[in-house]
């Protein structure tokens, strides 16, 4: 009996340990600064939809590529970015919150704006 309590026990424990997974891989907003931060740059890679975020991939003017973290895909979708919306190549500035560690280039993106369109994913910070 005291075997078949330590087994479910630890399969608890272990359900309990993969279910926060997902919970990790979210992208809040305590790891960015403040400060509202802007930038702009030349997309490396288009929207992606996949995943707890959308993202894309930009390159400054000093060559950095950026990790730009969107909100979730159906907001994002909801703002009008899709995938393929915005091609590799196309000119972008964006709006969002930088990661506080400087080593790092990436931007919690809150606005991508392109041709003139700006796609608000996060209407609710503005």
């Amino acid at each position: 009996m005291h075997s078949r309590r330590s087994f479910f026990t630890a399969f608890g424990v272990s359900a309990l340990a993969l279910s926060a997974v997902p919970a990790l891989a979210h992208h809040g907003w305590g790891g960015n600064l403040d400060e509202e931060f802007e930038i702009s740059g030349t997309v490396v890679t288009g929207v992606s939809l996949a995943g707890p975020h959308a993202t894309m991939k930009m390159k400054d003017d000093k060559g950095n590529v950026w990790d730009l973290t969107l909100a979730p895909p159906f907001m994002t979708e909801r703002s009008g970015l899709k995938e393929g919306s915005i091609p590799a190549g196309a000119k972008v500035s964006i709006h969002g919150h930088r990661n506080r560690d400087p080593k790092k280039y990436e931007i919690k993106t809150e606005r991508v704006t392109v041709n003139g369109k700006t796609y608000n994913v996060y209407p609710d910070r503005t």
